[in-house]
């Protein structure tokens, strides 16, 4: 049966890129099926725009409120009949509904080996860095299910790469986004073929 993916992105939404190139190349057995942005101005709609994949905006302050945000989000998903939420850079908690709606069914990637580096405030840039300030040997990316916290859920996969002498947060942020992309693919190839249960 194909995957029929919904994706959640507020900026560039690279791991979404990565997930839809191996669907056109035929390596992996799913469908995107909408994509969803808090920010009218990212490239990730901008990207959907170009595919014409069906895309949508949807904020606290378009929809009026978080809440009301998160039953758009949750109604607009389940219209899409997606199976599966991946989220690509999304920077907004899920809320309750969405969670409810797609239970062990939306998927994070987070840059550094959860549980190390990871919870509230720690993204992007301050993941890096942080692993570097700790004097962390290695660090890598992480496929999680998502739940009511920050980078909690159960951990699917992960890609480990060597912290360098000499790296700067740039540098490491370079080799570990270079695995992140793959690493969902892989974990989405083996939901897609049944070796991998989300329940």
């Amino acid at each position: 049966m194909t995957l029929r993916i919904g994706f959640l992105a507020s900026y560039n939404g690279s791991g979404m890129r990565a997930v839809v190139s191996a669907i056109d190349a035929g390596d992996l057995d799913a469908a995107p099926t909408i994509v969803i942005s808090n920010n009218r101005d990212s490239q990730a709609l901008l990207f959907a725009r170009d595919r014409r994949l069906p895309h949508a905006c949807i904020n606290a302050r378009r929809a009026g409120g978080e809440d009301a945000a998160d039953a758009d989000i949750a109604q607009t998903l389940l219209e899409a009949k997606a199976d599966l939420v991946v989220l690509s850079g999304y920077m907004r908690r899920i809320g309750p509904r969405t969670l409810t709606a797609f239970s062990n069914r939306i998927l994070n990637i987070h840059p550094s080996l959860l549980p190390q580096f990871g919870g509230q405030g720690m993204y992007g840039m301050r993941v890096h860095e942080a692993v570097i300030a700790a004097g962390a040997q290695e660090s890598g990316a992480t496929v999680h299910v998502v739940d009511d916290e920050y980078d909690h859920g159960r951990i699917l996969a992960q890609a480990r790469v060597p912290v360098l002498p000499g790296d700067t947060a740039e540098t490491l942020r370079q080799r570990v986004a270079e695995q992140e992309g793959p690493l969902y693919v892989q974990v989405l190839q083996r939901i897609a073929r049944g070796q991998l249960n989300l329940d």
